[in-house]
């Protein structure tokens, strides 16, 4: 049996308080940094072989189905405006298709040929990543599109929850995070799930900060798509040119950015 199909140490779940259900989440909650602490190496490995590739112009792909697909779509969407890059340097792909994000696309995640005829239509190259995400390790529609990256001369990794899995077997540079028993038995959606967004943030912030799309801590780079992101930036050029906020705003507003503004205003004081 894999690890995240046993029981759950808790049992009667019915019959406990609310008070009672929270902390018993909570106190599982806690061990997912610590499988994650042991994967760090692993994780390091692949965000180091990502970088390289996109330096060369190559993008990075995340496949999966399900929580594992949805979390991948999440993490590409927002990278964009978090990091200023174009909508297709990380791309999520879900089983199904973006309707499986809102509501389960029945068998999606069962086709082994569709992974890899969803990252066709983006023209892959040899310089693109495929991350395959799977907490069970043998998601066909994963196992698919790893195999077909592989045998285009893709670099490919994967983030998936028990040991020894199908998908870590065939993934360059796999991830096992091992998270054990959920609270709910089997529903990774939990451990499993919060795992894999915890590594997911690494991944893309790692690789966004290696590309050079953060300076000193802040997000120079982001889109102002909203009223608090305006004013982000606006505090963020005040602080670097020390000016006023009135002036700091006028400048983000006419450069779009807050690296543009810094920059132009060094270039045109």
């Amino acid at each position: 049996m894999q690890l995240t199909e046993q029981a759950s140490q808790f049992d009667n779940l019915e019959q406990l308080s609310v008070q009672e259900l929270v902390e018993g989440m909570n106190e599982m909650d806690k061990s997912v940094p610590f499988a994650i602490e042991k994967a760090l190496p692993q994780i390091s490995d692949l965000i180091t072989e990502i970088v390289k590739k996109m330096k060369q112009g190559g993008r990075l792909f995340y496949i999966g189905a399900g929580t594992s697909g949805r979390l991948g779509v999440v993490d590409a969407s927002e990278c964009p405006p978090t990091f200023g890059v174009d909508n297709n340097w990380v791309v999520g792909l879900i089983a199904g298709g973006d309707g499986a994000i809102r509501k389960a696309v029945e068998f999606a995640e069962d086709n082994f040929e569709q992974a890899w005829k969803d990252i066709t239509a983006y023209q892959p190259t040899s310089l693109d990543c495929i991350v395959g995400i799977a907490a069970s390790g043998r998601t066909p529609y994963v196992i698919g599109g790893l195999n077909d990256a592989n045998k285009n001369g893709l670099l490919t990794g994967c983030i998936v929850c028990n040991p020894n899995s199908e998908i870590a077997k065939i993934a360059n540079f796999p991830i096992e995070i091992i998270t054990g028993a959920e609270f709910v038995t089997g529903s990774t959606r939990l451990k499993a799930g919060t795992a894999q967004k915890l590594v997911l943030n690494m991944i893309s912030t790692a690789t966004m900060i290696q590309l050079g799309r953060v300076k000193g801590n802040k997000m120079v780079d982001m889109q102002l798509s909203n009223e608090k992101l305006i004013i982000r930036g606006t505090k963020m050029i005040m602080e670097s040119l020390q000016i006023s906020s009135e002036k700091a705003k006028e400048l983000l507003l006419k450069y779009g950015s807050v690296r543009n503004a810094i920059n132009q205003s060094s270039i045109n004081p």
